[in-house]
């Protein structure tokens, strides 16, 4: 997963909307399901830790603000 740390959050959430899409539309086979399952997983783990690592930021910087 380390270059999956690459990806930025906008092209991370777009696969996934991609990958949701294709679920959705009930095209594709069991086989494929699994990995694509998979691969949102991946997705949503590298989403939730940029929005976490965001807002982590973005609270040190109030933080710093209020300081002076």
């Amino acid at each position: 997963m380390s270059e999956e740390k690459n990806i930025n959050y906008t092209s991370a959430f777009d696969e996934l909307q991609m990958i949701v899409k294709e679920i959705e539309s009930g095209d594709i086979g069991v086989d494929e399901l699994s990995e694509k399952v998979k691969r949102a997983s991946t997705l949503i783990a590298i989403c939730k830790e940029k929005l976490f690592k965001t807002e982590d930021d973005v609270n040190q910087i109030l933080k710093d603000l209020e300081a002076e």
